[in-house]
Parts: structure tokens; sequence; C-alpha cells
């Protein structure tokens, strides 16, 4: 029996939403599996999504929801192909010799005991799309983002994301995507992507885009879930490794990051007694293991800086300069804008905030870091606290405020803007 809402008042809407998340991917999995039509699967679990956020508050959770979401997306997945007609009725006259499976009133599992979250994300990186469209498409297929957060991820408009998403859809259709891959290279290109989906997930949940929240567990949750599913796939893969180990690492931070009120506690102000040490226990084993193949990549150097942070008991202990020199190291790698502005904020705190100015002004002469999308809000943040340390409040007032501006989450608006109080000539410390 269904376990009722009234059991579990309160707790209901939540476990709904995170049984929903979990089985979008598996729901998508096998309906591709049968019927090898990746637009039309997704839609179905759409609407197999929308049913079960109706009727489950009421009913209750049942007993084998993924078998009754998949019940439901194969019978909705059925309508979508007979409303292609004649151009599609091989599927439709396969799909009616399974009466069982179509018919979301019948009993017992319809053939879900493998994870199919490995398989859909690898489908979503398909070699047919772009590798801006299989990160886009994966955050919506299987990171359950809006096409809102994936919008600003790129630094895009929601209109343009939702086109490119929509298209990547058809491709894969035009493409005829299913499971397979053609050979270790195919698969080491899709593996790489994968790992790009699952960081930036894993960032959108870290630092929510928007909300009163600073954090969406949801999306960090899952994005650790699935890397650890990569990691079990993939033991000897390095940078699988790294990147699980950067998120353990990062996501041990979380519950220090907030005070009481939700307020943001900056990293050497946090309390680190509450960091997750069995989180940081597991997370430098995997980036010793994995820093032991001599084999450095990006998420390795990323998760070695997460860790130098980690082992320090307190702020001052933190080892910076070895952390603004990793931080070069990875600039090398990938020259992007977040990585040459966390190494500002390395060498600002490793050299002092004029030095770390300089550095910030040379690369907004070269790379103009503080118009690129990405960090245009955290640039003019980073600018505000070395200002302020500098003493030039009046400039830092006004960069705190311009930053608190161009941030939709509630948490980081409010944290600037009560920096931006302090840092004012006339206000006390």
């Amino acid at each position: 029996m269904p376990i009722p809402a009234d059991d579990t008042a309160g707790v209901e809407p939540r476990r709904i939403e995170q049984v929903l998340r979990t089985e979008t991917p598996q729901v998508t999995g096998a309906l591709v599996r049968r019927f090898g039509r990746f637009e039309l699967a997704e839609d179905a679990t759409q609407e197999a999504l929308i049913i079960a956020g109706q009727r489950w508050p009421e009913d209750g959770v049942p007993n084998e929801p993924r078998s009754w979401l998949i019940r439901v997306a194969y019978r909705k997945m059925i309508d979508l192909i007979r409303s292609e007609q004649a151009a599609h009725r091989r599927e439709e006259d396969a799909a009616a010799l399974d009466p069982v499976v179509v018919d979301p009133t019948q009993l017992g599992p319809a053939g879900v005991d493998y994870d199919d979250s490995l398989h859909v994300l690898l489908l979503c990186c398909h070699p047919a799309l772009s590798e801006v469209s299989q990160v886009a498409l994966t955050l919506r297929a299987v990171g359950g983002l809006a096409t809102g957060e994936i919008a600003h991820a790129y630094g895009t408009s929601e209109t343009t994301m939702g086109t490119r998403i929509s298209r990547a859809k058809q491709t894969l259709k035009k493409a005829g995507a299913r499971f397979q891959l053609r050979d270790q290279d195919d698969l080491a290109g899709r593996v790489a992507a994968v790992m790009r989906v699952l960081y930036l997930v894993f960032n959108e949940g870290y630092t929510a885009t928007a909300g009163s929240s600073l954090t969406r567990v949801d999306l960090t949750a899952e994005a650790i879930r699935l890397t650890r599913i990569l990691h079990a796939s993939l033991p000897e893969d390095v940078e699988v490794a790294g990147l699980l180990a950067l998120m353990l690492l990062t996501e041990a931070r979380r519950v220090a990051r907030t005070g009481p009120d939700d307020e943001l506690i900056v990293l050497p102000e946090q309390d680190r007694a509450r960091w997750d040490h069995d989180l940081i226990a597991e997370g430098q084993q995997l980036i010793e293991n994995a820093w032991r193949q001599r084999c450095v990549g990006p998420y390795q150097l990323q998760a070695a800086i997460a860790a130098t942070h980690a082992q320090s008991s307190t702020a001052d202990e933190t080892d910076w300069a070895q952390i603004a020199a990793l931080y070069l190291w990875l600039e090398r790698l990938e020259p992007t804008a977040p990585i040459r502005l966390s190494r500002v904020v390395a060498v600002s705190q490793a050299f002092g905030p004029r030095r770390g100015l300089a550095l910030l002004d040379q690369l907004d002469h070269e790379h103009r870091i503080s118009e690129d999308p990405l960090v245009a809000q955290r640039t003019r943040a980073v600018r505000a606290h070395l200002l302020d340390q500098l003493g030039e409040h009046d400039r830092a007032n006004h960069e705190y405020r311009a930053a608190a501006a161009l941030t939709e989450n509630e948490a980081e608006r409010r944290y600037l803007r009560r920096r931006a109080h302090t840092s004012a000539p006339d206000s006390t410390p």
C-alpha cells in the first residue's frame, strides 16, 4: 500500500520531490531503452512527473514509485507515438504487444532492477551534440535544473537556452541516438562532458542562482550521487576521482556557510568545527590516491585546493601561497574567468590586498573578466573587498552595492548590502 500523505504531514512534499528527482533519469532511461526516442521519452517522463505531483500528495507515494512512473510514462509515450501516426507505426505496434507494461493499473515492477542514471548521462553527451548542448540537455533531463538556471550558467537568455535544448533533442532524434558507444574514444569524450555537467549541477546547488536560500541541497546531493556512480563505473579514472573529491571537500563546508537566519558566512569566518569531517576524510583520501598517479587534471587541482583549505584548523593557518600556485597551474590548463578570479583572491590572501587588486586590474584589462557574465557579480564583490581592506571605503561601498544588484540569491544580496553598510566611512565596523 502507498504511504498516505496524512501519515507524513510536513514531510511528504519534500519526500515526493526527492523521489521524483531520483527517478527521473530512471524513467527516461527505461523509455529510451525500449523505444530509442529520447526526445519523446523526455516529454513522456515530464508528463508522468506532473501526474505524480498531482496525485501523490493526496494518495501517498507508491511502494514502487519507479514502476508507477514508468507505467504512466509508457502510456504517455504510446500517446505521443500514436500522434505521429504512420511515420512511427513500428514503435506503436511494438509497444502494443506489451499490455502489462503500458497499463499503469497493473501490479508488480516493470523491469527496473538497474540504475539508468549513468546511461542517460552518456546519452545526453552524444557526439552529435555540441558541448554546450550536451551540458544543457543533461542539466535539464538528469540534473533537474530549470531552463533559466541553465541559461545563467552559460551567460545567455532563457529563451535562447530553451531553443538550444529543443534543438538538441531534435538532433538526437535525427541521429537515432541510443545507449550504445562506438569505442573507448567515444566513451572518454562523453565522460569528459558528463563531468562538466555534474560540476555545473553541483555548483548551482552549492550557491543557487536565485531564491531565498544560499544552497540547493537537492542538487548538490544529486551531483554527488551521480558522480559516485561514475566513479564506481570508472574507478581508474583519476579525474573522475578528483571531481568526486572536490565535491565532497566542498560539500563538507556547506553547513558552516550560513548562520541561524540563513545569513552568508564567508570562508575565513566559518566555524570549522561544523565542517563534515567524514566527508573531508573521504575527499582527502580520494585526492591523495589520484595524486599518486602523476597524471594531473583540472578537477584534481581544484580538489587539491579544497584539501588545502580542509587541512587547516583555522583560517590563519591556510597556506594561501600554495593555493595561489595551484590556481596558477590550473589557469594554465583552463584559462577561464572563474579560475582567474579565484587566483586573484588567493594572491590577495597570500601577498596582500594591494597586490591582489593590481592582478585584478591586469586580468580585467587583458581579459575583461568584469564583463564576463559568469563572474561579473563576483568580480565586483572581490574588488569591493580589496578596496575595503585598503581603506577606500567609498569605492568599496559602490562596488558592494553593484555586486548586490547583480545577484538574485537573497542570502548573497543581504551579505553584500551588509558589507556595503559597514564599509561606509561614517559607520562602525
